[in-house]
């Protein structure tokens, strides 16, 4: 069944929602609630835990509703909310360790050679990493943060948040190379 959007002018959506309109905050969240669930989903291993951090990001994203400035994307208004509630979830459960020493994965599992990747692939080798490691890369290479708001963010150095990229990316291509899905430069 297809949804006929009950508001065109999303300042108009927005208002209403704020308003506390449920048919307006619903539209919100089955608009975006697929995005953010990935956005989370790219911190949290856990897809219920990950389900779980969306939505206490989209209770925060209704009670602050009124601060949206129209500056910017209101989508990108919502990510930011879903980053910051990942990281927050995260640093509870105190699952991120940021570290100097690499970390090696008890478990490597060798998939058969292939030449294309797909996206659960490259979500599978990112969930592979550290904690720590993988919520600087996602951020960085993902969400699109320099390394001085990261170092803000998660109460690290930059000198940290660069490190443990580089860690992130070497760690990512060896297990491309283990699964067979990059060539050396050898080959």
């Amino acid at each position: 069944m297809k949804l006929i959007s009950f508001y065109s002018n999303e300042k108009q959506l927005l208002k209403r929602a704020i308003a506390s309109n449920r048919e307006a905050q619903r539209t919100i969240y089955e608009k975006f609630a697929p995005k953010m669930l990935s956005v989370c989903r790219q911190y949290i291993r856990d897809i219920h835990f990950a389900e779980d951090v969306m939505v206490n990001g989209f209770v925060k994203v209704f009670k602050n509703l009124e601060k949206f400035e129209h500056r910017g994307s209101f989508e990108g208004w919502i990510r930011k909310i879903m980053v910051r509630e990942s990281i927050s979830y995260l640093r509870k459960k105190q699952f991120v360790v940021f570290d100097d020493e690499v970390v090696e994965n008890k478990e490597r599992v060798l998939e058969e050679t292939t030449s294309v990747i797909d996206v659960e692939q490259v979500q599978q080798l990112i969930d592979a990493l550290p904690e720590g490691y993988k919520m600087v890369f996602v951020l960085y290479a993902v969400e699109g943060y320099k390394h001085y708001e990261i170092a803000k963010m998660l109460e690290i150095s930059e000198g940290t948040s660069k490190s443990q990229l580089f860690k992130a990316r070497k760690m990512l291509q060896e297990n491309l190379k283990l699964k067979g899905i990059t060539k050396t430069a050898s080959q």
